[in-house]
């Protein structure tokens, strides 16, 4: 016996049934005899909407992504994404972070990378070399394994674009008002509070938004690497944006020294005869280079092996913006906007590494000297709650600080009446205190209803924020029943884990739960946007 395409609930009459019975198998070039929902299902029709004689189009699915989280290792994300199609086994390969310092979302910058939109495959700087590997993996191998490619996301971000037009493809060009150190006499740091006026650009930001900052290179390292190819800083050569620049000029604002790229090491590799450094640049190859290890330093093991300036530069990664938490509030600072910069500098087999922006903020540029910027959005809902009692928990240990900066002068130039809690940790409490006189003069006004610190070198046990979490946890639950929102900046792969855990053990001790459900807790509190990360 045949089986009607129309459910017996609809007000259809007899001929009207038969007249839609032959409609329906006909489009879909079948014998209505089987399961009905399927056959409409693959028609993409709605058998409920028959009943008011219209067709819709099936809702999609909301599609599952296993590998997008940031605990698994590459390795498992990959193996969760095999048989997918392309955009998908390229979003397996990033941090799962969802940081925006590439622009994007994890999700929108792999189908940018498939769609060819996106050719800068080195942007997702959580996930480094172990990421941008596998990308090129990826794309090696292709092909979409037989997979149909789902629609583009919607979710794209703004790619740093404000409302004037300014963006990380068309910086606006700012001027440096000061960088003050932070950290006083006797710090093993050099933190500074950076602040960059906008001017009249018009220029606008939230606070939980970031400032993409276009950093130089160091004029000694360039020059030391010009050298080693033997060529003259001097020289004219065609910039990676088809203009014409002098090597000095292009490898200072347009390449990436720090990180040597695999075809570089694969053309040194190529050309040198000592069996010690083939060994040496093919295990390099293989497990990456080793923590510090820059462009200078592979020149230096290709012994003079001759490279001209054009092919070097081919061989070489584009320099990214870096990305830094917005330390204000712009209803505080009008047109300026404020950043807490950690200077990152080192010293590795006799010579004194620097980080690229951060030394760039602390040394190389002056007062009234301009710089490129861009305001990236923020992502996932990481900003003030939109209710202006809604309580604040804050953690952000050094200068994961800053966005919290940025948070309590908003909610003071709004008037919000919310309870603020922050949780602020560094090395010792007489020289690392950043923000000191700010903070206490918050917490005189009432603004910050709690301030907990941990100062790791201050006692013979180190102590840490999330120590202090567990200390104060009973508070905490109390803080979180009343609808308190949790935000974390920092670093992902410790501190935030580090929390993570803490917060964890508060909730299952307190709330009386056993390990699953404080995880399912959490997660919950994720979803509805009152557990929020900005973690790198």
């Amino acid at each position: 016996m045949s089986t009607s395409f129309i459910p017996e609930s609809a007000p259809f009459n007899e001929e009207q049934r038969a007249w839609l019975n032959g409609f329906f198998a006909g489009m879909i070039g079948i014998n209505p005899n089987g399961n009905t929902q399927a056959m409409l299902g693959a028609a993409g029709v709605s058998i409920d909407s028959l009943a008011g004689g219209t067709a819709v189009e099936a809702e999609p699915e909301e599609e599952d992504f296993p590998w997008h989280d940031a605990a698994l290792p590459i390795v498992d994300r990959m193996e969760m994404a095999e048989g997918r199609p392309l955009e998908r086994r390229l979003m397996a390969a990033m941090a799962q972070l969802d940081c925006g310092s590439c622009g994007y979302l994890c999700q929108t910058y792999s189908e940018a990378i498939a769609s060819g939109e996106e050719t800068n495959l080195t942007l997702c700087s959580p996930g480094g070399k172990e990421t941008s590997k596998m990308i090129k993996k990826v794309l090696k191998d292709g092909g979409d394994n037989g997979a149909a490619k789902p629609a583009a996301s919607n979710g794209t971000p703004s790619n740093g674009v404000s409302t004037n037009g300014f963006s990380r493809k068309n910086p606006y060009r700012a001027t440096l008002i000061e960088s003050r150190a932070l950290n006083l006499e006797g710090s093993a740091k050099d933190t500074r509070h950076v602040a960059i006026d906008l001017g009249s650009s018009g220029v606008s930001y939230e606070v939980g938004d970031a400032l993409g900052v276009y950093a130089t290179n160091c004029d000694d390292l360039v020059n030391q690497i010009i050298h080693s190819i033997g060529a003259k800083a001097s020289m004219m050569v065609v910039a990676s944006d088809g203009t014409p620049k002098t090597l000095a000029t292009t490898l200072a604002e347009d390449f990436c020294l720090k990180d040597p790229s695999d075809e570089l090491l694969e053309m040194i590799l190529g050309r040198i005869d000592d069996s010690q450094t083939k060994a040496t640049l093919a295990r390099m190859l293989e497990e990456g280079v080793p923590e510090g290890f820059d462009v200078l330093d592979v020149l230096e093991l290709a012994q003079g092996t001759p490279i001209s300036a054009t092919e070097f530069l081919e061989m070489l990664a584009p320099l990214n913006p870096r990305l830094y938490s917005i330390a204000s509030s712009q209803k505080h600072v009008g047109n300026q906007v404020h950043l807490t910069v950690g200077k990152v500098f080192y010293e590795r087999e006799g010579r004194i590494r620097k980080g690229v922006a951060s030394t760039m903020l602390a040394d190389r540029l002056q007062s009234g000297q301009n710089l490129r910027v861009f305001v990236q959005p923020n992502h996932g809902g990481f900003t003030v709650p939109s209710d202006p009692s809604t309580p604040m928990i804050m953690i952000g240990p050094g200068t994961g600080i800053a966005p919290f900066m940025a948070f309590l002068q908003e909610r003071e130039a709004t008037k919000a009446h919310g309870k603020n809690w922050l949780f602020f940790g560094d090395q010792h409490e007489s020289t690392d205190f950043l923000y000191e006189a700010e903070l206490k003069r918050y917490q005189e006004t009432g603004l910050l209803t709690r301030l907990d610190t941990a100062f790791s070198r201050d006692g013979e046990q180190k102590v840490y924020v999330q120590d202090r979490m567990r200390e104060h946890g009973e508070m905490l639950w109390q803080w979180l029943n009343e609808n308190a929102h949790i935000y974390v900046c920092g670093d992902a792969s410790r501190m935030a884990v580090d929390v993570d855990r803490a917060l964890k053990q508060v909730i299952a001790q307190y709330g009386k739960m056993d390990d699953a459900a404080a995880d399912q807790f959490v997660k919950q509190m994720s979803q509805d946007n009152r557990y929020v990360r900005d973690v790198y």
